[in-house]
């Protein structure tokens, strides 16, 4: 018999339809039923490749004693973090708060008026190892409901009042400092043997990499690439790549990299891919290239919905265990390969009787000095098509608007930088799909789309994220519609999200619905936060267009991030990019062409390591578009023949110049003068 969830297309709330616990999705019937009943509200949020969420719910959820208790003392709800963040955001600050620490399953008990009283994350069915087991807690909690309701109520509004807590940021201007600092604590966390920053579980958090990268650049620190190249390195070589299918695991559990946490997600491999391509700008080795290739070619195989968007993930269980879809014995790769190339798997790929993950090995290349096999290697495929036989691994196929502007921004990198069209055909192709399928009649964004359905208003990141996509999208083929676009949905972030009064930007927009707060999020976790990416897009705006309305929206966000982020600037390392451009030089490149993109533009842009050169090019056929978007451009006449350079810095042009040559020696002696 299923519960109030089997219409809904969220996998992961479809995974738990069939339970005997009567759960609800967030509704205000949920809540209604709650106080009617007089009972309090059992919220549990995850998603479907959480491997503890399905730990949690086979342990509990489909456990009759425990539904019994649930469905008798409680109003059940299920929630997925990935369709509704801002939910996750608010009771994830809460059980935060509360325990200190945070995580999913993120179980949370409240009154009927959402005021949480209890929060933690997984738990077992009965009492282990000094965790409270969640069937003596139902019944603590109900029996205090019962008799000592007060108490509870007092502690759901002190926790309340704390998460709503805040002070006014703003008023401070970006400084050097702050970029110091961060590469300060990198450094002193860098883990100098294993790669990556801390202890295990070592998590890829490329922005940080993408930071400390262009750290080198700007203040001519080599420990600063030094960390992460050792880093994109040991990942590279360790687990958490899947050598035989391509993609990277969300995490790894020990401090070499060699067993991952073995789900996959669209965003991680995303933004791995622009870490590994500017690895590759920078230091020029294949390698960073290959990698990168491959995790791109990973995404366009298993992630990628036939309409062109892109699918959350995969999970790490198959056939109930986690990473046994990934792991061999030296028997099954001979078997597959036969002797001779079976062994010299075995061999490059660290496949051993023994084993290194309860008793099977997961591939890698952790202390190899031998070059391993190419990712079109026909014995790589082989082990390929092998393992496509075994139970296949569960796919979210929900596509959520943020994660797949991150996969067009990466896409769009790769299409340029590695000269590969299916790359930005793919990006161009997933930007099309939203504008179909998750745009509403008023151009607001849906931020999520399955089984042809978008549903779930669009969120502060949905906006950000997107317009900085159409940037880069803009970046790889200089069609002004993108810029156009992105110009668009920056102008409804401001509108629907921008606090006027404290500064930044809220979670929500300013008609969503309305929970127990109405949160901002400035720190960097798995991804970067909407307030760092708004950052970045208004300072990309304000570069590119000249406007005075971008640079003043840029100085604002600006000067909120650096007092949101002062005292530990390490967290929020994609604002800290996203101030470059206010501390550093900068330039800005208008080229009127008639015709197409000189090639030797073309060329540089994808070798082209620095990031603070913003162009705009301008044509006859372009041009009327074009001067909507940057206004300045109506000054640059198209020439009857070949291309014109106008190049600025900091606010001073040069002379224009006809050729490509030219503008490269004033580009020389200008970073000649910078030495």
């Amino acid at each position: 018999m299923s519960n109030r969830l089997e219409n809904e297309k969220s996998p992961y709330l479809f995974q738990h339809r069939d339970n005997p616990v009567d759960w609800y999705p967030w509704c205000r019937e949920a809540f209604q039923k709650a106080a009617d009943e007089d009972k309090p509200v059992f919220l549990s949020i995850g998603y479907s490749t959480c491997h503890w969420c399905h730990v949690m719910a086979h342990e509990s959820f489909e456990d009759a004693e425990i539904a019994e208790q649930l469905n008798r003392d409680f109003v059940c709800i299920k929630v997925d973090r990935e369709e509704r963040p801002d939910i996750d955001a608010v009771y994830m600050a809460v059980c935060q708060a509360v325990t200190g620490a945070g995580g999913w399953p993120l179980t949370i008990i409240m009154t009927p008026e959402q005021k949480p009283f209890f929060a933690g994350t997984y738990f077992p069915k009965q009492h282990r190892y000094g965790q409270p087991g969640l069937k003596e807690l139902l019944k603590r909690v109900a029996d205090l409901w019962k008799r000592d309701r007060e108490k509870l109520l007092n502690a759901g509004d002190q926790i309340v009042a704390a998460i709503n807590q805040g002070q006014p940021s703003g008023g401070n201007e970006p400084n050097r400092a702050l970029l110091h600092e961060a590469y300060g604590l990198f450094h002193r966390q860098f883990d100098s043997k294993w790669g990556g920053f801390g202890s295990a579980p070592k998590f890829p958090a490329p922005h940080n990499l993408l930071f400390l990268m262009r750290y080198s650049l700007l203040e001519a620190a080599p420990d600063a690439l030094q960390m992460a190249q050792t880093t994109l390195d040991a990942m590279a070589c360790g687990g958490l790549q899947d050598h035989i299918g391509g993609g990277f695991s969300r995490y790894s559990t020990d401090e070499k990299w060699l067993v991952p946490h073995f789900e996959k997600m669209l965003y991680d491999n995303a933004l791995l891919i622009m870490a590994y391509l500017k690895a590759f700008q920078l230091t020029k080795l294949e390698r960073y290239a290959d990698t990168a290739r491959r995790t791109a070619n990973y995404i366009l195989r298993e992630l990628t919905d036939e309409q062109g968007g892109f699918y959350c993930g995969q999970d790490a269980d198959s056939d109930s265990v986690e990473g046994k879809y990934y792991v061999f014995t030296p028997e099954e790769s001979e078997a597959v390969l036969g002797k001779e190339d079976g062994r010299a798997f075995n061999r490059l790929y660290g496949i051993t009787a023994a084993g290194n993950f309860e008793g099977k090995s997961i591939p890698n290349r952790i202390g190899q000095t031998e070059d391993g096999w190419q990712a079109k290697d026909e014995r790589l495929q082989k082990l390929y098509q092998y393992r496509l036989n075994r139970v296949k691994l569960h796919k979210d196929d929900k596509i959520l608007l943020s994660w797949n502007a991150w996969t067009i921004l990466a896409l769009s990198q790769a299409g340029r930088i590695l000269e590969d069209d299916r790359y930005l055909n793919a990006a161009r192709r997933a930007q099309q799909f939203i504008e179909n399928n998750m745009t509403d009649q008023n151009g607001r964004l849906y931020l999520r789309w399955r089984d042809g359905e978008a549903a779930h208003i669009g969120q502060l990141e949905d906006y950000a994220v997107y317009a900085l996509a159409l940037l880069e999208l803009y970046r790889a083929c200089f069609k002004p519609e993108y810029l156009n676009e992105a110009i668009c949905r920056a102008r409804q972030m401001m509108e629907l999200f921008e606090d006027q009064e404290n500064g930044g930007y809220f979670i929500t927009a300013s008609d969503a619905e309305r929970l127990i707060a109405r949160p901002k999020e400035t720190y960097d976790g798995a991804l970067p936060s909407g307030n760092s990416v708004a950052a970045m897009v208004l300072q990309r705006l304000a570069m590119l267009t000249g406007e005075t309305e971008w640079q003043e929206a840029a100085n604002r966000q600006l000067g909120f991030m650096v007092g949101e982020i002062t005292g530990y600037p390490a967290g929020s390392s994609f604002a800290l990019l996203a101030m470059v451009d206010a501390l550093y030089p900068h330039r800005e490149l208008i080229c009127a062409v008639n015709g197409n993109v000189p090639w030797e533009l073309e060329a540089y842009l994808k070798e082209n390591p620095a990031d603070e050169l913003h162009i705009l090019i301008k044509t006859a056929d372009n041009a009327a578009l074009l001067s909507q978007c940057a206004p300045l451009t109506r000054d640059y006449p198209v020439p009857e023949d070949g291309a014109v350079y106008y190049l600025c810095e900091n606010g001073a042009c040069k002379a224009p110049v006809m050729n490509f040559e030219q503008l490269q020696l004033i580009s020389y002696q200008r970073d000649s003068n910078r030495q």
